[in-house]
C-alpha cells in the first residue's frame, strides 16, 4: 500500500493540510485513507451508548454498525501500542494512505510549518521528511511549497509514490 505522512509541531497546520489533500486527491479520482496519530488518551464512544457500556463491560472490540458506516473499537488494555505497520494491516486497499503524526517512523513525509508557532524544523535532521509546506519562505536542500498551495503539494506526493 502507498503511504505518506504529514508531520510538524503542533499548530502547525497539518490537519488543515490533511483535510485538504483527502479533497483534492479524491478528486482527481484516487482512493484516500487515512491514519492519525494521537499523543493522548482519546475515546471515540460515548458514556451511556450500548457500545461504550459494551466495551466498560470488558470486550476486547466491539464492532458498532449502521448502513451508512461502521466502528471498530478495539481496546489494548495493558497491550503496548500497535505499531503503524500493524495498524495499516487493518485498513482496507486504496491508491493511498494519508498518515498524519508518526514522525519517528521511517515512510516518507511533508513537513508542515507555521512560521508563527515559534518551532524549529525537523526537517534539517530527518532524512524521511522529503518536503517543507510553509506559511514563510524559506531556503532548504529539498522542496519547499506554500502551506496553502494544495494542488502543488498533492502532485508532489502522488508523483512521489508513483500515481
Amino acid at each position: 500500500m502507498r503511504v505518506y505522512g504529514i508531520v510538524g509541531w503542533k499548530n502547525a497546520g497539518k490537519t488543515g493540510l490533511m483535510e485538504r489533500l483527502v479533497r483534492e486527491i479524491c478528486g482527481r479520482g484516487y482512493s484516500v485513507s487515512t491514519v492519525k496519530h494521537a499523543h493522548h488518551v482519546f475515546d471515540v464512544d460515548q458514556p451511556g451508548k450500548d457500545s461504550h457500556r459494551h466495551r466498560v463491560a470488558g470486550a476486547t472490540e466491539v464492532l458498532l454498525a449502521s448502513r451508512k458506516r461502521f466502528a471498530l473499537m478495539h481496546e489494548l488494555r495493558d497491550a503496548d501500542e500497535p505499531t503503524l505497520e500493524t495498524l495499516l494491516a487493518k485498513l482496507c486497499p486504496v491508491d493511498l494512505v494519508l498518515i498524519e503524526g508518526y514522525k519517528r517512523d521511517s515512510h516518507a513525509k511533508i513537513e508542515a510549518h507555521r512560521a508563527e508557532t515559534g518551532n524549529p524544523l525537523i526537517a534539517p535532521t530527518d532524512e524521511t521528511i522529503r518536503a517543507v509546506a510553509s506559511n514563510a519562505p524559506m531556503t532548504l536542500d529539498r522542496p519547499v511549497f506554500d502551506l496553502d498551495d494544495t494542488a502543488s503539494i498533492a502532485q508532489f506526493i502522488l508523483s512521489e509514490v508513483g500515481l
